[in-house]
């Protein structure tokens, strides 16, 4: 594999495609790996991944086509990503991980959760992932950003309800000068693919629900979704009680960015609930 340094990231080349990523702390036991979602990249977790690296190796991956938001590369899917994740995991020598994504980033997560096991992903974690069936404004919000004649000012309409009611700079300059910096190849491609996947499996929870070996994941989040969004969640978890969530307070779509102290102080809990260390 050949490695090469490219600004504070390092660069592989994957399956044919330019994956970069950065490792912090050199703690043992399994890896950290954090997964943005669609359209975004590692500065999601500018906040979280220095305090994680205290008690953790963390690795941020940037998934294939988002490097550098001029790049347009060929169309792409969560299993494609899984193939680019996987790939870095074993070229890294990281036996043990424990992948933490956000919003659509979790079917990436789920994939590599599927394939790799219980034994080499002990546990996941997910934030701000929208865990009930696509419906009303989210599904419009899909359609019209494939739509090339719609699809900015949806966008747009997108990043106000995310922000919600926050004055945040961080949160702000995420989505007007990072995620903005995606043109419409990417966000159609990102929303054909989220449709297709909530298409395919119904929901979040139900794609947690297939997984052939259950282990304990957690839904991290701020910004509900849904009327009654706790209960949705909660009736699940009485039914599978591998699943729990943890509501953090906050205006936005961006804990990360928003509560970082929050989210490092439940991923370390959640991490630290059983030994995963091996023996």
């Amino acid at each position: 594999m050949n490695f090469q340094e490219k600004n504070v990231l390092k660069s592989i080349e994957m399956n044919g495609q330019e994956i970069t990523f950065d490792i912090h702390g050199d703690a043992n036991g399994p890896v950290i790996l954090l997964l943005s979602g669609w359209a975004q990249d590692h500065r999601l977790f500018k906040h979280i991944v220095k305090p994680l690296s205290t008690q953790h190796k963390v690795l941020r991956m940037n998934y294939r086509g988002h490097t550098n938001p001029l790049d347009f590369p060929e169309d792409f899917g969560p299993s494609d990503q899984a193939d680019d994740i996987i790939g870095v995991l074993d070229a890294l020598n990281i036996e043990q991980v424990i992948p933490i994504s956000t919003s659509h980033g979790g079917w990436a997560n789920m994939e590599i959760t599927e394939r790799l096991g219980v034994a080499r992903i002990p546990k996941t974690i997910v934030i701000d992932w929208i865990m009930v069936e696509a419906a009303g404004e989210f599904v419009k919000s899909l359609h019209d950003i494939q739509n090339p004649k719609t699809w900015f000012q949806a966008r747009r309409d997108l990043f106000n309800h995310w922000i919600g009611i926050s004055s945040n700079r961080d949160v702000k300059d995420h989505l007007d000068i990072e995620m903005a910096s995606w043109g419409f190849d990417m966000w159609e491609r990102s929303c054909r693919r989220i449709e297709e996947a909530y298409n395919y499996w119904g929901s979040p929870l139900m794609r947690m629900k297939a997984l052939e070996e259950k282990r304990p994941i957690v839904h991290i989040y701020s910004q509900a979704a849904v009327e009654a969004y706790e209960d949705i969640q909660q009736k699940f978890a009485d039914e599978n009680p591998w699943f729990n969530h943890k509501v953090i307070k906050g205006d936005t779509h961006f804990p990360t960015l928003e509560s970082p102290d929050a989210v490092v102080n439940l991923i370390n809990e959640f991490v630290s609930a059983h030994s995963l260390v091996k023996k």
